[in-house]
């Protein structure tokens, strides 16, 4: 089906062709009938694994970027997933940067984004959550991560408060919290990666966050997202802050602004790179984190996953579950059965 459906959404321009297909699927999650078709069409085999202390229907689970704003939740659950991550969500409302933003490579399986955090802001989110009956997601068999960014306006000294509010914010509805400080759309933004900054930064997110589980009598992990661009002298940093602050995990790795040998026309475009060609970074990333960490640090892999062979792969080389995004541009929502299927 999708394969029919794919050179039509290709003729929009990229972004209006996800507002479109957004759209549909939050049409389809209001819908009781057209959800249980869905879920019906997509429903794949449990395969449960346990990471961060909960147990997950299955290891595949979308990346954050693709639902911003909380407008789709029950339509992506009913594509098989066993967790979604929203957001990037930031404290304020933020059109992001200017379009075009947004770019396909077709040639090389791959999308070029620099759109800056567009996000409606929290309490557009928090409102969109609170109609959702959290309690039935989860038993549908799907959990929800929040990933949580600053504002382009703050500046890095002040960026704990952003974070800060975020968490006091989504502890209720998310079953885990991800800390985003590695888009290369928001100027300065990873500068929050260099040790004494992170360790400013997640030393006190850890301190919130135990404050929230206390009040809400509830488990809230927190994992951090990284950059595929780091050394590895800044990586082995990293993860000697992340594991002295007490996070739960990983995310292993937001989008590249190295390119390689690129086929499309658009090669030269600024922003981040995802995809197929960013398989091979997250890859080596995750296998040096597993070395230097071992069980002792939980990774959700993500970058380049566009098959059951790419998704065994990153489990194998020590992921506890994996994510998918741009695959879902190139495969259809059959992807995810597809994985899960073949794992």
């Amino acid at each position: 089906m999708y394969s029919v459906i794919r050179p039509l959404l290709f003729r929009l321009d990229p972004e209006s062709a996800h507002r479109l297909t957004l759209s549909l699927l939050r049409l389809a999650g209001f819908f009781a009938p057209a959800r249980w078709i869905l879920q019906a069409v997509y429903f794949c085999q449990p395969k449960p694994v346990v990471a961060f202390g909960y147990q997950f229907t299955n290891p595949v689970g979308l990346a954050a970027g693709y639902d911003k704003d909380a407008m789709a939740v029950r339509g992506l659950a009913a594509l098989g997933f066993g967790h979604l991550e929203l957001g990037t969500v930031t404290p304020l409302p933020q059109a992001g940067n200017p379009k075009p933003r947004l770019f396909r490579l077709i040639e090389d399986e791959a999308v070029i984004n620099r759109m800056g955090f567009p996000s409606k802001g929290s309490a557009f989110v928090m409102r969109r959550l609170e109609r959702l009956n959290i309690r039935s997601l989860n038993r549908d068999g799907v959990l929800l991560g929040i990933n949580l960014g600053k504002n382009k306006n703050t500046p890095n000294e002040q960026a704990v408060f952003d974070y800060l509010s975020l968490l006091q914010n989504f502890a209720p509805y998310a079953d885990y919290l991800a800390i985003n400080i590695s888009s290369p759309n928001t100027p300065g933004l990873r500068e929050l990666q260099s040790r004494l900054a992170l360790e400013t930064l997640l030393t006190q997110l850890d301190s919130q966050r135990r404050l929230e589980e206390k009040r809400l009598e509830k488990r809230l992990p927190l994992l951090v997202k990284l950059a595929p661009d780091l050394s590895d002298s800044e990586l082995d940093e990293i993860l000697d802050v992340v594991l002295r602050t007490r996070m739960n995990g990983l995310i292993l790795t937001n989008t590249t602004v190295e390119r390689g040998s690129l086929r499309s026309p658009f090669h030269n475009e600024t922003g981040g790179l995802s995809g197929s060609p960013l398989a091979a970074r997250s890859e080596v990333i995750l296998t040096r984190v597993k070395k230097q960490a071992g069980e002792k640090l939980p990774v959700v892999s993500v970058g380049g996953i566009q098959s059951s062979q790419d998704a065994r792969r990153r489990l194998d080389l020590g992921a506890s579950l994996v994510q998918i995004y741009t695959g879902l541009v190139y495969k259809g929502p059959g992807l995810v059965k597809q994985i899960v299927n073949g794992l």
